[in-house]
């Protein structure tokens, strides 16, 4: 089969398309059985520009087939699954996605309803699973409150702000430019705010004086804004660091305004846990069932040009999901 490996630590333009043969059904989370899929579109994220030079938290031995989610047609499924071959699926398989065929395990893997096609499928667990455990199971998002959504324009932001809008939230957006601008108001955004101007101020006053929960995965020199921006008993949960830097923080700030710094760590939290998977994927089907889910495919890569595929999310050029189709 096809499949794009990384077998040196020298970021993007290290990729290589090899041959490689197909993978058995089994998966290092489940030992002796998986979800063998015919992998039909496969999301690019951060992490896996951070996995080209040795900087993700998670350090495969090298050479290794990145790819974390994949969508596609189930090839053959553990007995006890709810999955039977021929179906269309939606799954996070943490490595070994930017391949022909791919294994993952079953309670990562999501039957693909049909209101969405194959590269959306590939941008729908680990984005929105991610915005919904950042929402509710971390920030205890209720309905009603206002959300600010730093990198509003990318995968998780897009998510993010799809399901709060589901969950009866007000969003406010935070984005660099006028294309991500639009991007964001096409997920949903309620009002959409600049990086590079007074956000902070603006976003206070949209929400009369503070929001109450701050959804960041992109970290750097904006977080002490970020606990600015919030009301009172306000949270900023963080998911991430796109922007390069991990930054620090001063606790009296959180004493002063009765504010909480909440850490969202998904896939740590859900690998033990088979039937919080069930329920938030349950959640999201419901918001797909709603209307409010439709993931926002950007750029579209084929298979050999993973390389292109990161190069533009290391530029932060990216919007919506980029999607490598095979």
């Amino acid at each position: 089969m096809r499949a794009i490996q990384i077998s040196e630590l020298g970021g993007p333009d290290a990729l290589r398309e090899v041959d490689l043969p197909e993978p058995e059904a089994s998966h290092m989370l489940t030992p002796g059985e998986g979800v063998l899929i015919d992998v039909e579109a496969a999301g690019v994220s951060f992490p896996e520009v951070l996995q080209t030079r040795g900087e993700y938290q998670f350090k495969p031995p090298l050479p290794f087939v990145p790819g974390g989610e994949v969508a596609g047609i189930v090839r053959s499924a553990p007995e006890g699954s709810d999955l039977s071959a021929g179906d269309r699926v939606a799954a996070t398989c943490m490595l070994g996605g930017w391949a022909d065929v791919a294994v993952a395990p079953a309670f990562l893997s999501f039957r693909l309803p049909d209101e969405l096609d194959m590269a959306q499928g590939s941008g729908l667990v680990l984005n929105y699973h991610t915005a919904y455990f950042s929402l509710v199971t971390r920030g205890r998002l209720a309905e009603g409150e206002t959300v600010l959504v730093h990198g509003a324009a990318g995968g998780v932001g897009t998510a993010t702000i799809q399901v709060a809008k589901g969950l009866g939230a007000r969003v406010i957006g935070v984005v660099s430019d006028e294309e991500k601008e639009a991007v964001a108001r096409e997920a949903g955004a309620d009002e959409v705010v600049r990086s590079d101007g007074a956000w902070k101020d603006e976003a206070k006053e949209l929400s009369g004086g503070g929001v109450d929960l701050v959804i960041d995965p992109v970290g750097g020199d904006r977080f002490t804004d970020s606990l600015r921006s919030l009301a009172e008993g306000g949270r900023v949960v963080v998911v991430g660091f796109t922007a390069g830097s991990i930054p620090e923080v001063k606790v009296n700030r959180l004493l002063l305004n009765n504010v909480e710094i909440i850490g969202a760590g998904w896939g740590a939290y859900v690998m033990g846990k088979p039937e919080v998977n069930r329920e938030i994927g349950g959640e999201i089907e419901r918001l797909i069932g709603t209307g409010h889910v439709r993931p926002i495919i950007g750029a579209r890569f084929p298979l050999e040009r993973a390389a292109d595929a990161l190069r533009l999310l290391d530029a932060r050029g990216a919007t919506g999901k980029v999607v490598l189709e095979l």
